[in-house]
Formats: C-alpha cells, structure tokens, sequence
C-alpha cells in the first residue's frame, strides 16, 4: 500500500469565462490542500479554487485563456499517493485495497476491483480468476494487510 501512484482528484468538464478558468467534476473534498496537480503530461498550479454549478471552478497559473482551457477538456487532475494525507489505524484509502490480492484460507481467490459505499460501510467488489465478481462487505469480511486482503471464506461465492 505504499505505492505512489497517481491518485485522480478531479477532471476538467469545459471552460468558464473568457480568463482561462475552468470547470471541474470533483473526485475529492478539499483540492484547495493540493496547491499542484498533475495532468495531460503538465503540472497545474491552483491559484483559485470556487464552487460551480456542477462541480467547482479553478483558475490555474497555467491557463490563461478560453482557448487554452477549452483544450483541456477531459484531462484528468492527479497527485502522487503520497501527497494524500497520513491516515490513523484502522484508515484506509479505497485506492489502496484496489489491485491487492484476495486469499481465504490461504487461497487465491481474486483480486480487488472496486470499492462501493452504499451509505451502511464499504464494500468490495473481487474478480475471480474466471472474471465473475463477487462483492463483501469490508467491515465483516476482510482484513486488510499491506500487500493482500483475507476474506472470510463464508463470504466466498
């Protein structure tokens, strides 16, 4: 889990305006604690950050007008894994579980794909070496170790 990979925070959806700011879908509660994010081969640096009709707009140093941000349009904002904030025991980043191995009982049985809340705890979707997913529920049935996942075999289909 300690890798650092690119970590996406949010995704230009269009321009605003005739300044170069642009609109974004957010993936993340606070982006104003990234001060520089990665996309399109380019390091973007925030130096305003509002909400917007469907997301938030940001005006980037970069940018410096329509045309320019306009271009950018579906480029996804990311920031290396370690710049996220450290976590307490028992934390965890969903990115972290997805790709780890899953074993019960010593046994390979996939690999985790996804993690969903429904509102009552996360769950995690694992792909079977046959490519059939299952899902459990995170907070009965997986403990979470740094390089792999045991699920509790009464929750194996």
């Amino acid at each position: 889990m300690t890798s650092d990979r690119p970590i996406v925070l949010a995704a230009i959806i269009g321009a605003h305006g005739l300044q170069g700011e642009v609109r974004l879908k957010l993936f993340s509660e606070d982006l104003k604690a990234y001060p520089t994010l990665n996309g399109a081969g380019r390091t973007f640096t925030l130096k305003s950050l509002r909400t917007g009709a469907n997301g938030a707009v940001a005006r980037f140093a970069e940018v410096a007008d329509r045309n320019a941000a306009e271009a950018l349009r579906g480029t996804e904002l990311s920031v290396p894994r370690s710049a996220l904030p450290p976590l307490a025991d028992g934390e965890y980043y969903h990115i972290d579980l997805i790709g780890l191995p899953c074993f019960a009982s010593d046994a390979l049985i996939g690999t985790a794909v996804f993690v969903e809340d429904f509102g009552a705890g996360d769950v995690l979707e694992i792909e079977k070496p046959d490519g059939k997913r299952f899902m459990v529920p995170v907070a009965k049935a997986v403990t979470i170790e740094p390089e792999r996942l045991l699920i509790d075999p009464e929750f194996v289909e």
